[in-house]
């Protein structure tokens, strides 16, 4: 048996093994089989961490960098990422199961938001305040936060991680982030390209291990100024806990149960593709996913009729072959969750129209079929509840009114599909959907310029977009007296 490749952690721009010397196996989804190990870190080795971050940010050379040289660092970044990007592609495909055709676009596109932070990086400014009082000028001026720690999640993780660490870095702050235990060596291998770019030692560094005690010494470590994170609610819920200790700012980017809505006078070809790309791009694994699907009835048999002749025809596999359409599920422990909810659909009067378990073709991986739910109304759990999975729930609707009550009866405000011909229904339904993102006859489009987030269950806070880069700054004000009289008795008020 060959010996599993080994990934050290990485603090204060050198490569270490954990306190402990202990380390985990990570497993390929696709064959269940473990192909790397990975430090296992602990609060030791949090504690190296934040403190290396926390000198970087003071007194290094990082420190005293103009705004332009830190955004020509960050440039230099997001073109190391596009000269490797099969590399990193490979990896991450290896590591959670998604398809390499997918990995290839979504790590070839990641450069430009590394360009489009680095862009912005002289163009940060204060501004002058209209002071009330002749003899003061004032003005205010943008400083970085200090420590940043960023937990990433297990679907997309370099996508994920770089909204965090592009604007944390342009903004000035030095970084640490815990990768999920579940697809740590992706990040671990960007990070390679982080020491190529010319990044002084400290300014990023990255703790591996599980939730505890790692995530959780980082996320209430007093030194940490910013909490962004992207995950289930269970762990958002102990990080905003932890927030009370050190009073970091907390970004949370969480799940969703995102609407897909198709109107009578929508393209149902488009619709059709689109519901498709929205639950089973990615095996559902994605917090934007369209898993509940409101059909108008004069076109629900049409569009109900395409989604299952495509569905039907999903290729499921290996996901390095460059046909597959639907790779595995990330862990076993996803895969059985998906197997619940499921039952639970059966349970409260679902009717399975397609898929529903494992696929008979393959004798081993984390797989599911893709899955369709026809349900009379939305009040059933797997309308309700976050599946991360590949199910997706079909609700028929009459009228405008009744499919934006449908829309909003969640906890969940992520994100919304439309599609629509008539442009008026468009925006008045757009106004209309508590959601942080709707899309219009699209879904899942990103652009490092638009920003992503959602209220709710959904989490709270913006990342990518132009405002990210203020969220890792803070304002200063500036007094400046212009005037030479003498300074009156301070016990007459001004």
């Amino acid at each position: 048996m060959n010996e599993l490749k080994k990934y050290q952690m990485y603090i204060n721009g050198e490569w270490s093994d954990s306190s402990s010397g202990e380390y985990f196996e990570s497993y390929n989804p696709a064959t269940e089989e473990a192909w790397c190990q990975v430090a296992k870190g602990n609060a030791e080795d949090v504690e190296r961490a934040v403190q290396a971050a926390h000198q970087a940010f003071l007194s290094s050379g990082w420190a005293n960098m103009t705004f332009t040289e830190r955004g020509r660092l960050v440039r230099r970044l997001g073109e190391l990422i596009a000269e490797h990007s099969e590399g990193l592609a490979k990896v991450e495909s290896l590591d959670n199961g998604k398809l390499i055709r997918e990995m290839r676009g979504q790590v070839n596109y990641l450069p430009e938001f590394f360009y489009y932070y680095a862009g912005l990086a002289d163009k940060i400014h204060g501004r002058t305040l209209p002071i009330d009082k002749k003899e003061m000028f004032a003005f205010t001026s943008k400083e970085p936060l200090g420590v940043i720690a960023a937990i990433t999640p297990w679907n997309s993780p370099l996508y994920l991680t770089t909204l965090k660490l592009a604007p944390a870095l342009v903004a000035g702050n030095t970084i640490v982030i815990k990768p999920s235990e579940v697809s740590s060596a992706s990040l671990l291998e960007l990070v390679k390209l982080v020491e190529e770019a010319g990044f002084p030692p400290g300014v990023v560094n990255v703790v591996t291990g599980f939730g505890m005690p790692v995530g959780d010494t980082l996320t209430s470590h007093p030194l940490v100024r910013r909490v962004a994170f992207t995950g289930g609610s269970e762990s958002a819920r102990h990080i905003v806990q932890n927030s009370a200790q050190n009073f970091a700012q907390v970004t949370l980017e969480l799940g969703g149960k995102s609407p897909n809505i198709v109107f009578e006078d929508a393209n149902p070809d488009n619709a059709a593709m689109g519901i498709i790309a929205g639950i089973f791009g990615a095996s559902g694994q994605s917090c934007v996913a369209g898993s509940r699907a409101f059909l108008h009835v004069d076109i629900y048999d049409e569009v109900m009729k395409k989604l299952v002749d495509r569905v039907s025809k999903i290729k499921i596999g290996d996901p390095f072959l460059d046909d597959t359409e639907m790779g595995p599920l990330a862990t076993k422990a996803q895969l059985e969750r998906v197997e619940k909810f499921v039952a639970i659909g059966l349970d409260e009067g679902g009717k399975l129209v397609i898929g529903g378990q494992r696929p008979k073709h393959l004798d081993k991986g984390w797989y599911f079929e893709p899955t369709i739910f026809e349900h009379s109304d939305n009040l059933s759990r797997i309308t309700k509840e976050e599946i991360f999975g590949p199910v997706l729930s079909v609700i028929p609707f009459k009228d405008e009114e009744e499919v934006i009550q449908l829309a909003n009866s969640t906890d969940y405000g992520l994100a919304a599909g439309i599609w629509v011909s008539d442009i008026g229904k468009a925006h008045r339904v757009a106004k209309a959907i508590r959601a942080g993102i709707v899309w219009v006859n699209t879904y899942r489009s990103i652009s490092p310029i638009a920003a992503i987030g959602g209220s709710g269950l959904s989490g709270y806070g913006r990342e990518g977009g132009y405002e990210a880069i203020h969220d890792y700054m803070q304002d200063k004000v500036v007094w400046v007296n212009t005037s030479s009289d003498p300074i009156p008795d301070p016990f007459i008020m001004r």
